[in-house]
């Protein structure tokens, strides 16, 4: 598989993406998945200054992810996939094959979300779609940095 990372950040593009992740995966792409984002080439091109040279990125709707993952997934070109939200990445699992491991790496939620780890508090929507994605054979991870030891969302405590 070609797509080295799935990952959900609320931050998309920034620092521990591009000097962190990219620095050990090294992947050719990264591609955003994010409706507004998607018709919004202003803000696109606020986040390709945080991009080095080398890698391209892509902001798709969630439909083109759906139509375009596929290929990507079978494709050599190493790529990142980011969305925002669980759920937008959560859709994607459901709909393309060979998502098979999730990285979340940073939600933040104000009131209505509790604090899992430092950098990810999640709400009871997020706790459901976690359960589910996980039956469905897909490993919901929480890992910051790649230096980072891995933590199982779908084996953690309770709220």
């Amino acid at each position: 598989m070609s797509v080295v990372l799935f990952r959900v950040d609320d931050r998309l593009i920034h620092g521990q993406v591009v000097v962190g992740w990219a620095r050990t995966l090294r992947p050719r792409r990264i591609i955003v998945v994010d409706d507004d984002l998607s018709r919004d080439a202003l803000e696109q091109s606020i986040y390709r200054t945080g991009i080095p040279g080398g890698i391209d990125a892509d902001f798709w709707s969630e439909r083109q992810a759906a139509e375009m993952l596929p290929a990507v997934i079978e494709s050599r070109d190493r790529a990142f996939v980011l969305t925002a939200d669980l759920l937008t990445m959560a859709r994607l699992a459901r709909l393309v094959t060979g998502i098979e491991e999730i990285n979340v790496g940073c939600i933040h939620r104000g009131e209505g979300g509790r604090r899992v780890l430092p950098y990810v508090s999640l709400d009871e929507g997020d706790e459901r779609l976690i359960d589910q994605l996980e039956g469905e054979g897909v490993r919901v991870i929480a890992r910051d940095v790649p230096t980072a030891a891995p933590v199982r969302l779908g084996e953690r405590e309770r709220g």
